[in-house]
């Protein structure tokens, strides 16, 4: 792995060794007026992901999922505090509402259901352990660089699931490869460490699909939805294509994620120098302009104005030219794609956008703590606090420090 900061050392290192040692909290996009059709919840979980929160909400308050507003997907290996969006109808039933590894904090009315996005960024609080005996120093001069130069913009471990697959099966979806979808979804026995679910993946894998149902945990209802339109007959493709629409373009732009994140690796060290053909983005606003020359430009990128981009491949979207146009098509042959291959139907369609390949860090702290250091920071939306720690710790495999 490339690094934004190669010449500084890192801390080494571990975290998430529990999920308090790794907190986040959303930065609201706009404050509740206290009046309205909807009633927002602020939110606290802890080891469960935002869907399954949600799947709780609808089941206590009656609702299809659809229902429920939020502005972003929180890490189920966290302690983190985000907002939620009900009918305001519903604000009675909460009284004495519990929920598993979650609680209601406070709820405040507002005029409209929360949409995805709508958040202006997200704070975090991090425990680092086994770090360097000068830890603190390497992670100031770090953090202090990263102030200067912006966090690579990639996309974060969590970005491809529990088994880090994600972006395979969109992969899979775009060639059309469902039976390969299929496995590579239910899981590689050899990467599951819960039994009953390996077991249900070997079974799937010999061809035993009753036997593969049986097994399948409970909680993996669209796995076992599926398990269950094959053994009725149902056609793969289809069996496929009528899972979920969200789950399934969650596929998709994971495999998105994937390849953004190789062009970024392309650009390290150097994410703030504009190329000519760039497509340069300006974080006042996001509005995104050809840069006809680089050395116009290049104060406006060295005073963060704007920074390079690259694409999240999609039917619409715009390609760099010059250097960086020849890198995005040199990815796109490689993977044997054409932008009009993600042109799905079905409501799978996937217009791509660009998007920076920096981002600012806003305020940053680091503090001794036991046997190790705490961070604290900003980033916009969309950014992942795991592109800090990769700078800070300097390892290639972050949550074991190796």
């Amino acid at each position: 792995m490339k690094f934004q900061t190669p010449d500084l050392p890192g801390t080494g290192g571990r975290y998430k060794e529990h999920p308090c040692d790794f907190q986040v909290e959303e930065i609201p996009l706009y404050p509740c007026s206290g009046t309205g059709e909807h009633l927002y919840l602020w939110v606290e979980k802890e080891g469960i992901t935002t869907r399954e929160l949600l799947r709780q909400l609808a089941q206590r308050l009656d609702l299809n999922e659809r229902d429920i507003g939020y502005a972003g997907l929180k890490d189920a290996r966290a302690l983190t505090r985000q907002q939620l969006s009900v009918p305001a109808n519903r604000a009675a039933r909460l009284d004495g509402l519990r929920l598993r590894q979650a609680k209601i904090l406070t709820t405040t009315r507002h005029g409209n259901k929360l949409r995805l996005g709508h958040l202006a960024g997200n704070r975090f609080s991090i425990r680092l352990q086994d770090t360097l005996p000068d830890g603190c120093r390497r992670a100031e001069a770090i953090l202090q660089q990263l102030q200067m130069t912006g966090v690579p913009n990639r996309f974060g471990e969590q970005r491809y699931g529990s088994l880090g697959n994600s972006h395979l099966l969109g992969k899979f979806l775009l060639q059309k490869e469902y039976q390969s979808f299929c496995s590579e979804w239910l899981g590689d026995p050899q990467k599951i460490s819960e039994p009953l679910w390996r077991r249900a993946a070997e079974a799937f894998r010999a061809g035993d699909l009753k036997l593969a149902l049986e097994l399948m945990p409970h909680r993996m209802r669209d796995e076992q939805h599926l398990l269950q339109e094959l053994l009725r007959g149902k056609p793969i493709a289809r069996a496929v294509l009528d899972l979920p629409r969200p789950l399934l373009r969650l596929f998709l732009s994971a495999y998105q994620s994937y390849l953004f994140n190789q062009l970024l690796e392309q650009r390290l060290p150097r994410l703030g120098h504009l190329e000519c053909g760039d497509l340069a983005i300006k974080h006042s606003n996001g509005a995104c302009f050809r840069v006809k020359d680089a050395m116009i430009e290049q104060p406006r990128a060295d005073r963060f104005e704007i920074s390079p981009s690259a694409p999240l491949f999609g039917y619409k979207v715009l390609l760099a030219e010059g250097l960086a146009g020849e890198r995005e098509g040199q990815l796109l042959t490689a993977e044997q794609l054409t932008l009009a291959d993600w042109k799905l139907g079905a409501g799978m369609a996937m217009p791509g956008e660009r998007r920076p390949l920096r981002v600012p860090l806003g305020t940053a702290r680091v503090a001794p703590a036991d046997n190790g250091l705490q961070l604290e920071f900003s980033l916009p939306k969309g950014s992942y606090a795991t592109s800090v720690l990769y700078e800070v710790i300097k390892s290639t495999s972050p949550a074991d420090g190796t």
